[in-house]
């Protein structure tokens, strides 16, 4: 390789890293007519799919020159850093030349905006055209959306890409206006909807029959990226959000990514040099919980309960704020209630509901199930559960499930020292 071009690659790779948005997962496009990849097949960015399999990208930028000056943001215009810009063909034959090696499987591909958004629009779709009509490349393709680019470009570059996604960047327009000025959430909100109208479009148009062939347009749906910690939103701020967008624009993820701390603008946070990474897990705790199990972002998050739980997570903290509506009885209970018990996942639900079907559970099976029982057994009764006159309080319930969780993670602690 080239000195020039790996010193490239290592500005513009590193600059990629913050943006946490390059999941592949929903890719189906296969590989016809002896072409280059499969974006379905299993496995220099690792992520994961919606099945667990690990796949890895190449994650760049095609440049980190940007007009804009986003406090954030390690690529603004006023941050003295090494600037660089790869060509297409750099960007093609690096592609290539990695999956050949079996380094990727994939690529996620980003830019800082130079000169105005068509015309870094239109260099990403030069890209993606080149890498799937003339090399034939059937790899995954996650592709960033240029705020203010053409819809002609949009349309086109959905043509070719796997996914695509826009970053909010930051949870409320306030937010946004406070550290990039220059930018609006309308600015992200109207290719999210054009995108999102021609997606139902080209599914329209395949379920009439009347286009004999319909091409794929944005397959892996769309996505969108937070900020979070940078500005003062709370936690119900945040969620809120993120249900605003999951529902007006059937978006098939939102990533929240810790502040990590890049400049010293007086309008940043003065925090440690690590990111808020445990308010992180649980606000993805929470979109996990919205998305997968049935709950409302109102009965996680509102004006009583406007921030998460820091030592339990956001089921758990439900479950003790709502203790009127457990304990409930796992051979009777519907599925909605059985998946709201803390240490019950989707998977061991569905397995309660069929299990029971041949007869009433017992502790004993629920465990072999794979519930964590210990956790669960405070809020379900099953066949064998003895009566219990006294249910503990909110408070006490938490500190006997908090008293479980260091006495199991001391065992665990304890167990692996003595393999040394």
């Amino acid at each position: 390789m080239y000195d020039r071009i790996r010193e490239k690659l290592n500005i513009l790779a590193d600059a990629a890293k913050y943006d946490v948005s390059c999941s592949s997962s929903g890719g189906s496009r296969k590989n016809d007519n002896k072409g280059i990849g499969d974006s379905s097949s299993s496995g220099i960015c690792h992520t994961y799919t919606e099945d667990g399999r690990c796949v890895s990208l190449l994650k760049i930028l095609l440049t980190n020159h940007c007009i804009y000056d986003c406090a954030f943001c390690v690529s603004r215009k006023s941050n003295d850093v090494k600037r660089a810009a790869f060509t297409v063909d750099e960007v093609v034959e690096l592609t290539m030349s990695f999956y050949r090696r079996n380094y990727i499987e994939g690529l996620f591909l980003s830019s800082g905006i130079f000169k105005n958004a068509d015309f870094t629009m239109e260099r990403l779709v030069r890209i993606v055209k080149k890498l799937r009509t003339e090399e034939r490349f059937n790899g995954y393709i996650h592709l960033k959306t240029i705020p203010g680019a053409s819809q002609e470009l949009l349309t086109e570059a959905g043509l070719y890409a796997d996914r695509m996604s826009i970053n909010l960047e930051m949870p409320t327009e306030s937010g946004l206006k406070l550290l990039a000025p220059d930018k609006s959430h309308e600015d992200v909100k109207k290719p999210l909807g054009f995108i999102q109208n021609t997606i139902t479009q080209f599914k329209d148009e395949k379920q009439t029959g009347l286009i004999k062939s319909t091409p794929k347009f944005v397959p892996a749906g769309q996505s969108t990226q937070m900020v979070i910690g940078a500005t003062p939103e709370t936690d119900m701020e945040i969620m809120y959000s993120a249900d605003e967008y999951y529902k007006n624009f059937s978006l098939k993820r939102v990533y929240y990514s810790g502040y990590i701390p890049i400049s010293y603008d007086e309008r940043m946070p003065m925090i440690g040099s690590q990111p808020p990474l445990l308010r992180e897990n649980r606000l993805y705790q929470t979109d996990w919980l919205m998305r997968f199990y049935g709950f409302n972002v109102k009965e996680l998050l509102n004006s009583n309960n406007p921030h998460l739980d820091t030592d339990i997570d956001p089921k758990l903290s439900w479950a003790l704020r709502n203790l009127d509506q457990f304990p409930i009885d796992i051979n009777t209970a519907d599925y909605r209630m059985i998946l709201r018990v803390p240490g019950i996942g989707v998977q061991s639900a569905n397995k309660i509901v069929q299990a029971r079907k041949f007869g009433k559970l017992r502790s004993d099976q629920l465990q072999k199930i794979g519930i964590a029982y210990n956790r669960a057994k405070h809020f379900i009764r099953c066949a064998d559960s003895p009566i219990i006159l006294n249910e503990p309080d909110a408070p006490h319930l938490k500190s006997i499930i908090l008293a479980d969780s260091n006495s199991k993670y001391l065992k665990v602690a304890q167990n692996q020292l003595s393999l040394f």
